[in-house]
C-alpha cells in the first residue's frame, strides 16, 4: 500500500503485489493455508487486506473478484464472538470495510452487516476510551491501520523504535507511510524485503522471543539433553544481546521475562534490576499488553518473579504479588474459547510453582496439553519458528513413554530388593519404597541416569527404615549396636549383632554401601567408599542424639535443634552418595569445600522444617521435637503456633533462595553444576511433598503423582487428532 515517495501515483514495493498475486489461495484467500476453522477471522482480515492493496494500485482484477468472494462467503465469522480474534480486529477489519467502500469496491455483503461490522467497532472505541489513558494511546497506535485518516499520524510516529519501526509491526509502519513520510520507516521496510524477499512478517524482529520459546519449548517437553549444545549456543546468543541492552529484549515485557527466567535458570550472571520498572503495575497497565489485558505476558512475568535468589530481591517480590493477582482475576472471568489452553498453564502454575513441583510431572502436563501450532496470532497469523512442533512432540512421546517403561521394570527390581534384604520383615518401618523410587524417576528421570536413581531410590529406602528404627522401632541397645557396627565398619560381624532386626538393617546398609561404593569408585576413579560410610555415621549419630532428647524429654534451643536437625532429617545418603552417579568426577576438596556443606545443609533445612509445619501436632502428641513447638516454648507464652509458622515458613524461603543462588552461581563455584542440580531437585520435591501435609508419611497423597510418572499412559490422542 506504500506509495513512491517521489511519485505517489507508483507502489514502492511492487514486489509485494507480484507475491500477493501468485500466493493467492484455491479458495481466494491469503494468509496461512488450511488454518484452524477458529482462526477464520485471520483468513478473512488478510484477504480483506490483499484485495485493498490489489485494488489500490488496480491490479489483479481476478484474484480481486475471488476474494471479494471467499470474503462474502464467510463475512458472518468475522461477527462470531467464539471465533478467535486478532489483536484489533474490531477496529482494522471495519476500518478496511470503509476503505474498500470509498474505493469503489462491489462487497458481496448486505448494508445491515456491514453496518453491524461498524457498530462493533464504535463498540471497541469506547471500550477502549475507558481504560488507561498511556495504554489506550498505544494500543489505537498499534491499530492505527483500521483508523485511517482519523488517526494522528504524527502522534503514532512517537512509538517509533531504534529500527524505524512501530512496534516491530511492519502493517502499521506501512500505514503511516501511507499518510506521512519518514526516511527512518521506509528503511525498515525496504530491509524486510531485503531479508525476507517479496513478504515479510507480521511481527519483526522477534529472533529473540522465538528462540526463547523454542528453548522454553524443548526444557518443558522434557527432551532439552538430546538439544544441549543447540540450547547452549542459543542462551549464549541470547545473553550477548542482554548485555548490549537489545532493544527487541528491552521494548517487549514477556520477551524481557522469558530471557530474564531461563538466562538467569541456565547459570547466566542475569540481575533482578532488569525488571524494576515491571515492579509497578502501572507499568503494564500504560502498555498495549495491559491495555489488551494480556495474560501471556503476565504469566511469563510472574514466572520471572519466581526466580529469586538474592533477599533484597524486593522488585520479584513486588512483581509477584500484583501479577499473581491479576492472573487470578482473568482465572476466575476469563470464558474466551481461545484462552482456555492459557488458562489451564496458569492454574498450573499456581497449583505447582516452580520450586514445588516435579520435572516429570510438569512434563507430563506440557505434553498432555500441548498444543501442535507453527504459528502465533497478533493482527494475523505467522510461523513462529522454523521448529516442527509435531516433531518435536512427536519425540517428546516417544522419549516418555520409553522413560515410563524403564521405571516400571526399575521399580519392580526395587521391590524386590527390598524382599532380598528382608526390609519388608521390619514391623516398625513405613514401606515408602514406591514413594522413594518415584522421587528419584520424577528428576533424575532420563534413562542414562540409573545408577543415581538406584542410589537414591534405595538410600530413600533405608534411610526411611533407619528413621523409624531411631523414632520407635529399636531399644536403645539397639541404636547403640548399630551405630557401634557402623564405627567399626567390619564385614565378619556375625557374633555382633544384638538382636535380628539390627542384623537385617546394618546388612542392607552395608551390602548396599559396598555395592554403590565399588561402582561409584570406578566411575570417579579413586575410592569413595569410606566417604558413604562417613555419611551414614554422621546421620545415625545425630538421630541418636535426637532420640536421647526425646527419651530423657530434654529440650534443646532452637540452635541445638536445628544444628542436629538438618543431619537427622536424613537426606545426605540420598542426595550425597547420588553425586557421584550423575557424570562429573567430585574431588576430594570439592567434597570438603563450604560449598557443597552449605548446599547439604540449605536443602536439609528446608526439608526439616517443612516436615515440622505440616507434623508438628501429630509428633507432638507423639514426644517427639519439632521447630514450631520449640518456637512457642522458646516464646515464654508470647509466641502463638502461627507466629511460629511463620517465622518459619520465612526461614524457608530465604534458604531456599540461597540455595538457588547457590546452584545457579558459576563464579568461584567448585561442586560441578550437574552435582548442584540435585540439591535443588531434592529441594523441590520436599516443597511437593510437603505442600499440603506430610505427604511422605500419608497413604495417599502422593499416590496420583506416582501413578503419573510411572503407570498412566499419555493422553494426547486429541492432540494428533486435531493436526491430522
Amino acid at each position: 500500500m506504500v506509495p513512491l515517495p517521489e511519485f505517489r501515483q507508483v507502489p514502492c514495493f511492487p514486489e509485494c503485489l507480484n507475491w500477493i498475486i501468485e500466493n493467492q489461495h484455491p479458495d481466494g484467500s491469503w494468509g496461512i493455508h488450511r488454518l484452524h476453522p477458529s482462526l477464520v477471522k485471520d483468513a478473512l482480515s488478510s484477504t480483506l487486506a490483499c484485495v485493498l492493496a490489489l485494488k489500490r494500485w488496480n491490479v489483479g482484477e481476478e484474484h480481486v473478484r475471488r476474494g471479494l468472494h471467499f470474503i462474502g462467503s464467510y463475512f458472518s465469522s468475522a461477527m462470531d464472538g467464539k471465533l478467535h480474534t486478532p489483536i484489533g480486529f474490531d477496529i482494522i477489519f471495519p476500518g478496511m470495510l470503509g476503505y474498500a467502500i470509498e474505493m469503489g469496491l462491489d462487497l458481496p455483503i448486505g448494508q445491515n452487516d456491514i453496518d453491524a461490522m461498524f457498530y462493533l467497532r464504535d463498540l471497541e472505541l469506547q471500550r477502549v476510551t475507558g481504560n488507561s489513558f498511556e495504554g489506550r494511546k498505544a494500543y489505537l497506535a498499534y491499530v492505527a491501520e483500521g483508523l485511517g485518516k482519523s488517526q494522528d499520524w504524527h502522534e503514532v510516529m512517537k512509538y517509533q523504535r531504534e529500527n524505524g519501526s512501530l512496534f516491530n509491526s511492519p502493517s502499521t509502519t506501512a500505514a503511516a507511510l501511507s499518510h506521512i513520510y519518514d526516511a527512518e520507516a521506509l528503511e525498515y521496510l525496504r530491509s524486510l524485503l531485503q531479508k525476507f524477499g517479496s513478504s515479510v512478517p507480521t511481527s519483526y524482529p522477534i529472533d529473540i522471543y522465538t528462540l526463547l520459546c523454542v528453548v522454553d519449548k524443548i526444557e518443558r517437553l522434557g527432551i532439552a539433553r538430546h538439544f544441549s549444545y543447540e540450547i547452549k549456543n542459543v542462551l549464549d546468543k541470547i545473553y550477548r544481546c542482554w548485555l548490549k541492552n537489545d532493544e527487541e529484549i528491552n521494548t517487549d515485557m514477556g520477551t524481557r521475562a522469558m530471557a530474564f527466567r531461563l538466562l538467569r535458570m541456565n547459570g547466566f550472571d542475569i540481575s533482578s534490576a532488569a525488571l524494576t520498572q515491571f515492579g509497578d503495575s502501572s507499568f503494564f497497565f500504560n502498555s498495549i499488553q495491559g491495555h489488551l489485558k494480556d495474560m501471556k505476558t503476565v504469566l511469563e512475568l510472574y514466572k520471572a518473579s519466581q526466580i529469586k535468589i538474592l533477599p533484597m530481591e524486593q522488585i520479584l517480590d513486588k512483581l509477584g504479588s500484583w501479577s499473581s493477582n491479576f492472573l487470578r482475576e482473568e482465572l476466575s472471568t476469563n470464558s474466551e474459547h481461545g484462552l482456555q489452553v492459557l488458562s489451564q498453564e496458569v492454574d498450573y502454575a499456581f497449583k505447582f510453582p516452580f520450586y514445588a513441583n516435579l520435572e516429570r510431572l510438569e512434563h507430563k502436563n506440557y505434553i498432555e496439553n500441548f498444543k501442535v501450532e507453527n504459528f502465533q496470532v497478533l493482527k494475523t497469523s505467522y510461523t513462529s519458528s522454523g521448529v516442527d512442533d509435531k516433531d518435536l512432540l512427536e519425540l517428546a512421546l516417544e522419549d516418555f513413554n520409553l522413560c515410563q517403561s524403564i521405571y516400571r521394570k526399575e521399580l519392580q527390581y526395587i521391590e524386590s530388593w527390598v524382599k532380598e534384604n528382608r526390609l519388608d520383615q521390619l514391623e516398625f518401618a513405613r514401606q515408602k519404597q514406591t514413594f522413594c523410587y518415584f522421587s528419584a524417576a520424577a528428576t533424575l528421570f532420563s534413562p542414562e541416569s540409573f545408577d543415581a536413581r538406584m542410589s537414591w531410590a534405595k538410600n530413600g529406602v533405608l534411610t526411611t527404615v533407619v528413621d523409624d528404627f531411631f523414632d520407635h522401632g529399636g531399644s536403645r541397645e539397639e541404636l547403640v549396636n548399630l551405630i557401634s557396627l557402623i564405627e567399626k565398619w567390619d564385614e565378619n560381624h556375625d557374633k555382633q549383632f544384638c538382636s535380628e532386626q539390627v542384623k537385617i538393617i546394618y546388612s542392607a546398609i552395608c551390602s548396599t554401601i559396598n555395592e554403590l561404593g565399588a561402582k561409584a569408585s570406578a566411575l570417579q576413579k579413586r575410592s569413595v567408599t569410606d566417604h558413604l560410610v562417613e555419611i551414614w555415621l554422621t546421620l545415625v549419630k545425630a538421630m541418636m542424639k535426637e532420640a536421647e532428647w526425646v527419651k530423657t524429654k530434654t529440650v534443646p534451643t532452637m540452635d541445638e535443634y536445628m544444628a542436629n536437625g538438618y543431619v537427622s532429617f536424613a537426606l545426605g545418603p540420598i542426595i550425597l552418595p547420588a553425586l557421584y552417579f550423575v557424570g562429573p568426577e567430585i574431588s576430594v576438596d570439592a567434597i570438603g569445600d563450604p560449598e557443597y556443606h552449605n548446599l547439604y545443609k540449605l536443602v536439609s533445612l528446608c526439608g526439616r522444617l517443612l516436615n515440622d509445619m505440616q507434623s508438628f501436632e501429630r509428633e507432638g502428641k507423639e514426644g517427639k521435637l519439632s521447630s514450631v513447638l520449640l518456637r512457642i516454648a522458646h516464646g515464654s507464652g508470647s509466641t502463638s503456633e502461627e507466629e511460629a509458622i511463620m517465622e518459619i515458613q520465612s526461614i524457608v524461603d530465604s534458604s531456599r533462595a540461597e540455595l538457588l543462588r547457590l546452584v545457579l552461581q558459576n563464579e568461584g563455584s567448585v561442586v560441578p553444576r550437574a552435582c548442584k542440580d540435585l540439591f535443588w531437585k531434592m529441594s523441590r520435591i520436599l516443597h511437593l511433598f510437603y505442600m499440603k501435609n506430610d505427604g511422605f508419611t500419608s497413604p495417599t497423597e502422593m499416590v496420583s503423582a506416582v501413578n503419573a510418572v510411572i503407570y498412566e499412559p499419555l493422553k494426547v490422542g486429541h492432540i494428533f487428532s486435531l493436526v491430522n
